[in-house]
């Protein structure tokens, strides 16, 4: 993807953040990352890591609040280490802009694609997403506190909640994205992690992520919702007598 040329005029919505592109080629070379004097990785999935790290150590030294998202996300969680093709963070809409500032300072490049829930970034060749809408809602306060600080190899930051994960990929699910393939994978991996409760009641009656519950259900990855007044292994419910019934 290129970036938009000086003084492109952005087209975003009431509330998207105003990211002013960077002006550099996209792949040049962070000199402040100490990309100028080391080889990428060969192997895609430890570039992707390289990226994350490197991104994740540029927003904790400036004191952003942010949380690792995506298949990155998933790795640090003890997930699969197959990663997907790009790294991506959440941050609040407020703060895109002066977190797009700090990492074009950092010498990455910053650009904004025609999406406009994101900015995007170029990290050891690698694509950042800066996410601050997911799944058609901004990007909270409370979810941010929500994440937990887990380490990416060497670097500690915060990685969103499991719960926030998957709902955020099952959300997501319309006729027109419906790569269940892609998330089963997680689901059967993080399942002991995340709130299914929450997540259901997140995604209300949505056609598509309902098709999904479904077929976790029918796979023994997640159990089926219980009816209401069906009681649990060893409870007893215990119902009055209807009004003018015999005791």
């Amino acid at each position: 993807m290129t970036e938009n040329g000086d003084g492109a005029p952005l087209a975003r919505r009431p509330g998207t953040p105003g990211v002013r592109p960077a002006t550099d080629a996209p792949d040049r070379t962070p000199a402040r990352t100490g990309e100028e004097n080391s080889e990428l990785p060969r192997d895609r999935n430890q570039a992707i890591l390289e990226a994350a790290k490197q991104v994740g150590s540029i927003l904790k030294r400036n004191g952003h609040r942010f949380a690792l998202a995506g298949s990155v996300a998933v790795h640090a969680h003890g997930g699969s280490g197959n990663l997907q093709h790009d790294v991506d963070f959440c941050v609040r809409p407020e703060d895109a802009d002066s977190v797009a500032a700090t990492l074009h300072e950092a010498g990455l490049t910053v650009y904004t694609p025609p999406e406009d829930w994101l900015i995007k970034a170029t990290c050891f060749g690698q694509d950042v997403d800066i996410i601050f809408e997911l799944a058609h809602r901004p990007v909270s306060t409370e979810m941010l506190d929500r994440a937990e600080e887990l380490p990416v190899e060497s670097v500690r930051m915060p990685v969103l909640a499991p719960t926030d994960l998957l709902w955020s990929l099952i959300a997501a699910f319309s006729e027109h994205h419906l790569d269940f393939g892609a998330v089963l994978p997680i689901a059967r991996a993080l399942r002991e992690k995340v709130d299914w409760d929450r997540v259901r009641r997140d995604c209300g009656d949505e056609p598509m992520p309902a098709a999904f519950f479904f077929l976790l259900e029918r796979l023994d990855v997640i159990r089926a919702p219980r009816p209401p007044d069906t009681p649990s292994s060893g409870e007893t419910v215990v119902r009055e007598p209807a009004e003018g019934a015999s005791p």
